[in-house]
C-alpha cells in the first residue's frame, strides 16, 4: 500500500469501449455520435456524480480510442491511475443502431481487445495502490471476455475478501459473449465471495447449482449461501430487495422513456451510493429506481446520470421550469 494514498469508496474493473451511435440503420451510412460505453465505467461515472470516490482499473489499447476512454472518465471525476494501456491490443468498439423507435441493435467489435486481456497483476496493483476500497464492483460481462479477464475477476474477489472489502456483482448476462452454461459455470463459484448480488429475475438461476435452484425462491437460496442482499431488477415494474429481514419492493419511477441503454448500470450506481451512505434498504431501492429513471429518460449509456443535487428533480411536475 502506498503511504498517504486516498481510500476509494469503490473499485471497479472491466472493459470500456468507444461507442458510436447512429441516427438510422447502419447500412444506410450517415453520421455517428462518438462517446464511450462499458457497464463498469457507467457505474463508476454514476457513483462519481453522486459524490463518491471511484477508481476504474480496466485496460485500454495504447491508441487514441483508449485515450478517449481515459479522458472521459477523468473528466467525470473517476480515478484511472489503476488503468493499464496495452500496446499489443486495441481498445474495443461498440456500435448502437436504432432500427425501430423501441428497438436498438448493438454490434460489438471487442474480440482480442485490450479489455479482454486485463491481467490479475493489474488488479493486484490497483489494490496495492492505497487503502482497500469499501466496495468492489464486478459484472458478469468481464469474465466472458477471455481467460485473463476472468482470472482478474477471481483475483479481485479473493483480494476483496482478504481486505474486508464488500463485493457487489451485477450478473449482466450477455448471450452474445457466452452461453448460459458457460456463465453459470463461472458465476456459481463467485457466490461465496459476493455480499450484494444484483440481477434480473431470469439471471438468478445462473448463480445457483441446478440442485440448489428452486423455481419458488432462488433469492432465499442465495441468502442461505451467504449473499447478504439479493436485489432483483424488474424493469418497468421496479425492483425488489431480499435480505435476512425479508423482502421489500419499490415501484419504478414514472418518466418518459427515451433510451433504456444504461438503465441497469444507473440503478446499480444508485443502490451502491445509498449503501455507501449507510442508508437502509428502502432508501437504497428508492435511490436506485430514481437513478435508473434518469438513465431511461436520457440518451446514452451514462450521460443522463444525475448528480446528488438533481435526485429530487423527478418530483417536479410536467412543464416545470427551474429558474
Amino acid at each position: 500500500m502506498r503511504p498517504g494514498a486516498p481510500r476509494y469508496d469503490v473499485l471497479t474493473l472491466g472493459e470500456s469501449m468507444v461507442a458510436l451511435r447512429g441516427s438510422r440503420p447502419l447500412k444506410l451510412g450517415g453520421s455517428m455520435d462518438v462517446s464511450v460505453a462499458g457497464a463498469e465505467s457507467n457505474v463508476a461515472i454514476g457513483l462519481s456524480r453522486l459524490g463518491h470516490a471511484v477508481r476504474w482499473a480496466g485496460a485500454v489499447g495504447d491508441d487514441e480510442a483508449g485515450e478517449l476512454v481515459l479522458r472521459t472518465l477523468r473528466a467525470e471525476g473517476v480515478d484511472v491511475t489503476g488503468a493499464t494501456r496495452d500496446p499489443a491490443a486495441p481498445t474495443g468498439l461498440i456500435l448502437f443502431e436504432p432500427r425501430l423507435p423501441e428497438v436498438t441493435r448493438v454490434h460489438y467489435y471487442r474480440a482480442g481487445s485490450a479489455g479482454s486481456r486485463l491481467t490479475p497483476e493489474a488488479v493486484e496493483a490497483a489494490f496495492a495502490a492505497g487503502p482497500a476500497p469499501r466496495v468492489l464492483h464486478l459484472t458478469g460481462i468481464t469474465p466472458a471476455l477471455g481467460p485473463s479477464a476472468a482470472e482478474a475477476c477471481r483475483r479481485a474477489l479473493r483480494l476483496a475478501r482478504d481486505h474486508g472489502t464488500q463485493a457487489c456483482l451485477d450478473v449482466n448476462f450477455r448471450s452474445r459473449l457466452w452461453s448460459s452454461r458457460e456463465a453459470a459455470a463461472e458465476l456459481r463459484s463467485w457466490i461465496p465471495y459476493v455480499d450484494v448480488l444484483i440481477a434480473s429475475d431470469d439471471e438468478l438461476p445462473l448463480c445457483l447449482a441446478s440442485s440448489e435452484s428452486t423455481p419458488s425462491s432462488p433469492e432465499k437460496t442465495l441468502l442461505e449461501l451467504g449473499v447478504r442482499e439479493v436485489v432483483v431488477k424488474l424493469g418497468a415494474s421496479g425492483a425488489t430487495a431480499h435480505t435476512a429481514d425479508g423482502e421489500l419492493h419499490a415501484p419504478a419511477r414514472e418518466v418518459r422513456a427515451v433510451d433504456a441503454v444504461g438503465a441497469g448500470d444507473a440503478f446499480v450506481a444508485g443502490y451502491l451510493s445509498a449503501l455507501l451512505d449507510a442508508e437502509p434498504v428502502p432508501t437504497r431501492l428508492d435511490r436506485a429506481v430514481t437513478t435508473g429513471a434518469f438513465a431511461v429518460a436520457s440518451r446514452g449509456d451514462w450521460e443522463g446520470a444525475p448528480t446528488r443535487a438533481e435526485l429530487g428533480l423527478l418530483g417536479a411536475g410536467p412543464g416545470t421550469v427551474i429558474r
